[in-house]
């Protein structure tokens, strides 16, 4: 079982932290404060609780090298700000500077450790950098969903040699509804898988298909499926090397009479360019020199409609290149409609967010998964490192 943060006592103590905030930053200000809002219930907790909070996380790719461009300094200044309180930072999250202001610390106070992935140890999951990082800790926490597909130090190294451990508020969150979809989903289940390639969903396709109702496919990866029915796609993104086993999963959903739904017409262009000159097909062909770029208005109606009979959504990928007008459309139509429907709802994938956001239903959702590549494996049904890594035996009564 994965221990609960509710279960600890924290008063006195110090309360490693690993959050994920990997936030975009322009220059020296935070541009998107959303994952480090998420970690608000976790820390709260931890300060109402009379712990010392040592907070931890990675920023970009700095390759294991110290880079000014990925420290997490803009990051300590946002969270003082949003907490109306200091957050310290010293300027390694190893070595001496940050054992002394660790050593220092009063209850309720916070320390930001910078970038740990100045280190190659981080990302090589080194027994030593464990062992440094582990040595701050009396109680360790894992409240950053998005990174526990990853054996790196600070999400698996170091668990073991942390005498306390267990699950942040939004660990467990993700844990809840994401579970809920694998195992015991209320039905009507429906699926909306979307995004550029049909490789990154295949193995959420494969395990989903033993519990939904209906699958409805959108972006990129949609075409693919398409040319497996003998569809013309012109020259939209196609996964050749996958069409076979696009085929193979449309024979499977047959058999298995679950409905999968691609869409019936298209928005198109020659290229994909901002204010491109466009068109929309009639049927789901489309000529050649041109490329599907969105859903058309058919597929749209289609897709609420069916929807609109689900007790249970999960929404992961656009349906078209949202980020450029005008084939923005769909995806934020999309998003509009399953904010009406009365179902659980959830809503993964960086694009698939950042569509709710700008069609403005956020609050609308039931919950919005901050994993990316964790929600996926979550949901192919793989076991997560970072996930195991917390879990303790349950001993059995005498």
């Amino acid at each position: 079982m994965i221990p609960s943060i509710e279960n600890l006592n924290l008063a006195g103590k110090r309360v490693f932290i690993r959050v994920d905030f990997n936030v975009p930053i322009d220059g020296e200000q935070v541009v998107d404060d959303a994952r480090i809002r998420a970690s608000l219930p976790t820390i709260h907790h931890v300060l109402k609780s009379g712990g010392k909070v040592i907070l931890s996380s990675h920023l970009g790719r700095p390759q294991g090298q110290v880079n000014p461009k990925y420290s997490l300094l803009p990051v300590a200044s946002k969270l003082s700000e949003i907490l109306e309180k200091e957050v310290l930072f010293p300027e390694d999250c190893i070595g001496n500077a940050a054992r002394k202001l660790i050593g220092d610390m009063r209850e309720g106070e916070i320390v930001l450790l910078e970038n740990l992935r100045f280190h190659p140890g981080e990302e090589d999951n080194d027994p030593i950098f464990s062992e440094k990082l582990a040595s701050f800790a009396d109680v360790y926490i894992n409240d950053a969903f998005g990174t526990l597909h990853r054996a790196h130090a600070s999400t698996v190294g170091m668990v073991p040699l942390v005498p306390e451990r267990a699950a942040g508020k939004l660990v467990e969150k993700e844990v809840q509804f994401l579970g809920k979809l694998v195992h015991a989903p209320e039905k009507p289940f429906m699926v909306v898988l979307g995004g550029s390639k049909v490789s990154d969903k295949l193995g959420v396709l494969e395990n989903l298909l033993r519990h939904a109702q209906a699958f409805f496919i959108g972006g990129a990866m949609a075409y693919t499926f398409l040319k497996a029915k003998g569809v013309d796609v012109g020259s939209s993104l196609v996964e050749d090397a996958k069409v076979h086993q696009a085929a193979k999963i449309l024979e499977r959903a047959r058999v298995k009479d679950i409905g999968f739904f691609l869409p019936l017409d298209h928005v198109i262009a020659q290229k994909l360019e901002k204010n491109a000159i466009f068109q929309t097909t009639t049927t789901a062909a489309i000529p050649s020199g041109w490329m599907g770029l969105d859903v058309g208005p058919k597929t749209l109606e289609l897709y609420e409609k069916e929807l609109s009979r689900a007790k249970t959504i999960l929404w992961n990928g656009p349906l078209g290149a949202f980020e450029t007008a005008p084939f923005e459309r769909g995806t934020v139509d999309l998003a509009k409609a399953i904010a009406k429907i009365s179902a659980t709802t959830v809503v993964g994938g960086g694009d698939s967010l950042s569509a709710v956001r700008m069609a403005g239903v956020s609050e609308k959702i039931s919950h919005l998964s901050t994993g990316g590549g964790a929600t996926l494996e979550f949901l192919e049904g793989k076991t997560l490192p970072g996930l195991k890594a917390l879990e303790t035996e349950v001993s059995s009564g005498s």
